[in-house]
């Protein structure tokens, strides 16, 4: 879907079209999912996180100011609902189900077993900003919509997380030697 059809589909659904949400819902379901697979780790968990952001963001799309940002707008919407679903109960399931960027298809099992135990171990802020920035691709722009934050904290909050992460994994690295 271009960027202008996807910008008319979502003044349509503002203006209470369900047929141009469900279109738009179409159009982002896999990487919803993905997103909410992310954070919960559970299958059915983040189906349901999906499913409530889903209604969450049907029952709110009129406050969308800025129809260019609807995907940053509903990632919002599912961070928010799948932190909330954290907060009842924590999964561990395979990384190996998750889709990453293309650039990190090479890498081992171990080595993303490693990369995610490092992300769990950061602060909720850090985690987000890795998810968004590696794992969806977003500019710092977007990121700082979908996080409330100016872009300048963005790119501190990406900063500081590619240091801990590097510190968590080498001295992960050095204990197993």
């Amino acid at each position: 879907m271009s960027a202008e059809e996807q910008i008319r589909l979502v003044k349509k659904a503002v203006k209470g079209d369900p047929d141009a949400y469900g279109t738009l819902i179409a159009e982002h379901q896999e990487y919803l999912y993905k997103m909410a697979y992310l954070y919960v780790r559970n299958e059915e968990t983040a189906l349901d996180v999906v499913g409530a952001t889903i209604l969450n963001a049907y029952q709110s799309i009129r406050s969308l100011k800025e129809p260019e940002y609807f995907k940053t707008w509903i990632t919002r919407i599912l961070i928010r609902m799948a932190q909330n679903e954290q907060k009842k109960i924590v999964y561990y399931s395979e990384l190996d189900n998750i889709n990453i960027s293309e650039r990190y298809r090479g890498v081992s099992l171990e080595e993303k077993c490693d990369l995610n135990s490092a992300i769990g171990q950061l602060s909720e802020k850090y985690r987000t900003v890795i998810y968004l920035k590696y794992f969806s691709e977003f500019t710092i722009k977007e990121i700082a919509f979908v996080m409330n934050a100016p872009e300048g904290s963005v790119k501190a909050y990406l900063s500081r997380a590619r240091e801990e992460l590097k510190r968590i994994l080498k001295e992960d690295y050095l204990y197993a030697n």
